[in-house]
C-alpha cells in the first residue's frame, strides 16, 4: 500500500487586529489569481486616468512623461514589496495595512503611522468617486436625452450615491467580485475610448504645448497639484493586503505567487491605459485640455456618452473596493467599543452612515481635479510611494549602500516630496476654486 502524504497545511494564522472582518471572513480565502488582477485594476485605474492629460498640460512633454514612467516603476516595486511582506513572518498573514504597520513600527506607533494614511486614501477615493460618478452620469444623460429637463449636478451625485446604499450591504471582497470585474472591463474600455477619441479628433486649431500663462506662484501650485494627480493614478497599495488576504496560501504555494502574477497583469493593463490617454490627450488638446479629457470630446456622441456611462459603472466598483476595508474597521469598532452584535443590523447602520458621509462631502466639494491632487499627495504618495519602502528597510534590512538600499531611499525621498508638494498645491487650489463656487448647484 502506497503511503499518502498529508494534505498541505493552509496558512491562516493572522495578526490580532482591532479591525476584524465580518463573520464571513473564514469563507473569504477562496480567490483565484485573476481576482487580484481585476480587484487591483479596479482600485488603481480609476477616473484619475482621465485627468492625466490635464496634469501633462502643467508639466509639459518631458517632465510629464518622466513623472508617469518613474511613478509606474516606483509603485510596481512598492507593490512587489507589499506582496512579499504579506507573509514575511512564517505562518502569519498580515491581512491589513495596519497589521503590517504594527509589525514594522511597533504596536503603539504602527497604527498612528499607517491607519491615518490608509483611511485618507480609502475615504478620499470614495469622495472623489462620488463626484466622478455624478458628473459622468449627468454628462451621459445630457448626451443621451437632449430634450430632457436638465438636473443640477448635485442631484446626479445624490442619485449615484443612492446606488451605494444597496451595494454596500454586500459582505466582503469576494461578494463584490462580479462588480469589480465589470468595473475593470469598463476602465479599460473608457480609457481606450478616451485616447482613440482624442486621436480621431486630431489636434485642435492653434494647439499650444507652451506652459500656461499665469502668475509664477499660481503656476507652481498647479504643478504641485499635477504631481498629486499622477500619484492619485497609482493607487491600489492601500488595499493590496486586503486583496491578497482573499487568496489561499500553503507553505508549498504561498499567496504571494498568484498575487504577484495578478499584480503584474494589472500593471500591464495600467500601462496600456495610462500612457496613451496622457500622451494622446495632451497631443490633441494641448494646454486647453479639461481636467476630464472626455469633456473635450463631443463626437461621435453615442461613443462619448457610452464612455461616460462606463466611467459610472467603473467607479461604482471602485467605490466598493475602497470601502470594504473601511467597513471592516467601523464594524470592528462598533463591536469592540459599543458591544454591537454582528449581523445585518450592524452592516446597515455602519455602512449606510459611511456612504452618507462620503455622499455629503462629494456634493459639497465637487472639485474633481483639485481633489485628485490633494488626496493624491496627502494619501496616495505615502501608501504607494514610500511607506512600503520604509517598512521594507525596517523588516528586511537590506545591506547598507546596496542597490536595494539606494532604491528604497530614493523612493522615500521622491515620495515625500510629492506628498508635501501636491498636498499644498491641491489644498490651495481647493480654496481658490471654492471662493468662486456656488455650493449645491
Amino acid at each position: 500500500m502506497v503511503p499518502t502524504s498529508p494534505p498541505p497545511k493552509v496558512i491562516d494564522h493572522e495578526v490580532q487586529s482591532d479591525e476584524k472582518w465580518t463573520e464571513e471572513e473564514d469563507q473569504s480565502r477562496r480567490a483565484k489569481w485573476w481576482y487580484s488582477t481585476f480587484h487591483t485594476v479596479t482600485a488603481m485605474i480609476g477616473a484619475g486616468v482621465l485627468s492625466l492629460p490635464y496634469a501633462m498640460a502643467y508639466l509639459g512633454w518631458g517632465p510629464g512623461t518622466m513623472a508617469l514612467v518613474i511613478s509606474w516603476c516606483m509603485t510596481l516595486n512598492t507593490m512587489w514589496q507589499m506582496i512579499q511582506l504579506h507573509e514575511c513572518v512564517p505562518g502569519t498573514r498580515f491581512d491589513r495595512y495596519i497589521d503590517l504597520g504594527r509589525h514594522a513600527f511597533g504596536p503603539k506607533l504602527g497604527p498612528w503611522i499607517v491607519l491615518p494614511q490608509q483611511l485618507i486614501v480609502q475615504v478620499g477615493c470614495d469622495i472623489v468617486y462620488m463626484v466622478t460618478g455624478g458628473k459622468c452620469l449627468k454628462k451621459f444623460m445630457e448626451m443621451a436625452c437632449t430634450n430632457c429637463k436638465q438636473l443640477k449636478q448635485s442631484y446626479w451625485i445624490l442619485i449615484f450615491g443612492g446606488i451605494h446604499f444597496f451595494l454596500s450591504q454586500l459582505p466582503n471582497f469576494n461578494s463584490v467580485a462580479g462588480v469589480s470585474l465589470a468595473a475593470a472591463i469598463m476602465s479599460l474600455s473608457y480609457s481606450t475610448i478616451a485616447w482613440l477619441g482624442s486621436l480621431t479628433h486630431g489636434r485642435i486649431d492653434n494647439v499650444s504645448y507652451a506652459y500656461k500663462k499665469t502668475s509664477p506662484a499660481d503656476y507652481m501650485f498647479r504643478v504641485f497639484n499635477a504631481l498629486g494627480q499622477i500619484s492619485f493614478a497609482f493607487a491600489g497599495h492601500a488595499v493590496v493586503l486586503e486583496i491578497q488576504s482573499t487568496i489561499p496560501s500553503t507553505p508549498e504555494k504561498p499567496s504571494k505567487i498568484p498575487m504577484w502574477k495578478g499584480a503584474v497583469v494589472s500593471y500591464f493593463i495600467n500601462a496600456i491605459c495610462y500612457l496613451p490617454v496622457a500622451l494622446i490627450g495632451y497631443w490633441a488638446f494641448g494646454n486647453d485640455v479639461d481636467d476630464n479629457v472626455l469633456l473635450n470630446l463631443k463626437k461621435p456622441e453615442w461613443l462619448i456618452a457610452s464612455a461616460n456611462l462606463m466611467v459610472v459603472i467603473h467607479v461604482i466598483g471602485s467605490y466598493q473596493v475602497y470601502a470594504m476595508p473601511v467597513f471592516a474597521l467601523l464594524e470592528g469598532m462598533m463591536v469592540k467599543r459599543l458591544n454591537f452584535p454582528r449581523g445585518t443590523g450592524l452592516r446597515l447602520v455602519t455602512r449606510s452612515a459611511y456612504v452618507a458621509f462620503t455622499l455629503f462631502m462629494g456634493v459639497t466639494f465637487p472639485f474633481f481635479g483639485d481633489l485628485l491632487g490633494f488626496f493624491g499627495g496627502f494619501g496616495f504618495a505615502p501608501t504607494s510611494y514610500f511607506l512600503p519602502s520604509i517598512m521594507w528597510l525596517i523588516i528586511k534590512k537590506p545591506k547598507r549602500f546596496s542597490t536595494k538600499w539606494f532604491i528604497n531611499w530614493a523612493s522615500i525621498f521622491i515620495g515625500a516630496f510629492i506628498m508635501v508638494a501636491s498636498t499644498v498645491g491641491g489644498f490651495r487650489n481647493i480654496i481658490a476654486d471654492a471662493s468662486t463656487y456656488r455650493f449645491y448647484t
